[in-house]
């Protein structure tokens, strides 16, 4: 009986030893420091998002100078669009930043109507035809492509219809209504523009949605064979309007004609774009020096600036690209596990697999593993659309980083500081007035 008492007291309650896990696991991530705290969610999201928006308009302007003066256009052109659409996603996503979550969820349904009513009117006389794709809307001065602003409306929406049936997601019928039905009619609208790069995009964002609200892996599995096979019909049904087949065999099959330059056909842009990428070697070429963005590569400073990354900075810069999207993806999945709220979980997974997702798409179509599909690079490609929405998204979660349990306080009191030193140093400098006069006379 002894023997059993002592063994019953080294073990503890199981307060106690819940007390001693926390210890040990307090131990572990103590070297971590602050690098674990609070708002390390919150850093790595606007410290990541600012690199890359600043490298996206650094190589915008290297990629596309050269083939702006071959239009008889200033070389800054594109360079000042970019940069003119950056200046009217920063207050976007300052403004998103500083919502309160409740506006995001009660603005859920909204969104989603008026995403749906933008992508329907491709098909009237305002929509536009771009590369066998229509999936653009002309307002005389600008273009607006509305697949964009509907990929964060379906991740509001899906966080705030999945969240709310959190408990009873085990069963087929609450999964499916009202969020499949809801997903099905965006990819629809998009596909039947046949803009089946971006189709495959949401399909990411709604699987990721999905998977982070614990919806039943035989559902998943289930929708992941018909999404299978519905990119597989599309890739067929839509050749009237470009020639995905043969970019399907250009990467797959071997069946490549290197010498074809329309931008639609062959394997012409991902051969020019391992070119570009192997030219570039460890350190690059140098800012500005690379050769394929002579008219060589179709799309230099839009779906294939990866390329020119890789040419004028090197495996390095390529690198650095694929870190700070991969700190992206990091920020975003603490806020997942950290968030209490459900909603808050679901909307980041479907913008995190859209942002991170659609950047190694792109990527991927580069290094020639992906058909070319026509997807740009988030934050560095070319594009109005699609950085505003982007910047915007970006926005939503960190304002739901803002938001994680210890983070408010910790960026009030972060500010405390800064104003304790201000005036700790204001004091320093009163006091050492009166000796410095002192010493004058």
């Amino acid at each position: 009986m002894l023997g059993r008492r002592k063994d019953a007291a080294k073990a503890g309650t199981p307060r106690s030893r819940a007390r001693a896990t926390k210890r040990a696991t307090v131990q572990e991530r103590a070297w971590l420091g602050q690098w674990d705290s609070a708002v390390t969610s919150y850093y790595l999201l606007v410290g990541a998002t600012t690199l890359l928006a600043i490298i996206g308009l650094v190589m915008v302007l290297s990629s596309s100078a050269v083939t702006e003066i071959a239009a008889g256009r200033s070389p800054y052109q594109a360079f000042f669009t970019q940069a003119r659409f950056a200046l009217m996603g920063l207050p976007v996503l300052l403004v998103a930043t500083r919502l309160p979550t409740s506006f995001y969820r009660h603005a859920a349904w909204p969104l989603l109507g008026f995403s749906l009513l933008l992508q329907v009117l491709i098909f009237s006389p305002l929509g536009k035809e771009v590369n066998g794709n229509l999936n653009w809307l002309n307002f005389g001065s600008f273009y607006v492509q509305p697949s964009e602003p509907a990929k964060l409306a379906l991740a509001v929406w899906l966080g705030v219809v999945l969240g709310r049936k959190q408990r009873l997601l085990g069963s087929w019928k609450h999964a499916i209504v009202p969020a499949v039905p809801g997903s099905l009619l965006v990819m629809g609208l998009v596909l039947a523009g046949h803009d089946l790069g971006t189709m495959l995009v949401i399909l990411l964002l709604v699987a990721g949605a999905f998977f982070v609200a614990g919806v039943d892996w035989r559902l998943l599995a289930t929708a992941g064979g018909i999404a299978a096979l519905v990119v597989g019909v599309g890739f067929v049904a839509m050749q009237e309007s470009s020639n995905r087949t043969s970019r399907f065999l250009a990467t797959y099959a071997g069946v490549c004609d290197t010498t074809d330059a329309n931008v639609g056909t062959g394997c012409y842009q991902s051969v020019h774009g391992l070119w570009a990428l192997g030219t570039g070697g460890f350190g690059g070429v140098g800012l500005g020096a690379s050769r394929e963005k002579w008219s060589y590569l179709p799309e230099a400073h839009n779906d294939f600036i990866f390329g020119v990354i890789g040419e004028e900075l090197g495996l390095l810069g390529t690198l650095l690209v694929l870190a700070l999207f991969a700190v992206l993806g990091l920020a975003m999945s603490r806020v997942i596990r950290r968030h209490p709220d459900p909603f808050v979980k679901i909307t980041t997974a479907g913008i995190a697999c859209w942002i991170v997702g659609q950047a190694f798409i792109n990527i991927g179509v580069v290094i020639g593993i992906v058909p070319v599909i026509g997807v740009p690079l988030p934050l560095v490609s070319s594009g109005g659309s699609a950085l505003i929405t982007t910047m915007a998204a970006l926005g939503v979660v960190i304002s739901f980083a803002r938001d994680e349990p210890g983070a408010r306080e910790a960026l009030s009191a972060r500010g405390s500081v800064v104003r304790r030193s201000l005036a700790v140093v204001g004091h320093a400098g009163r006091r050492a007035l009166p000796r410095r006069r002192s010493q004058q006379r």
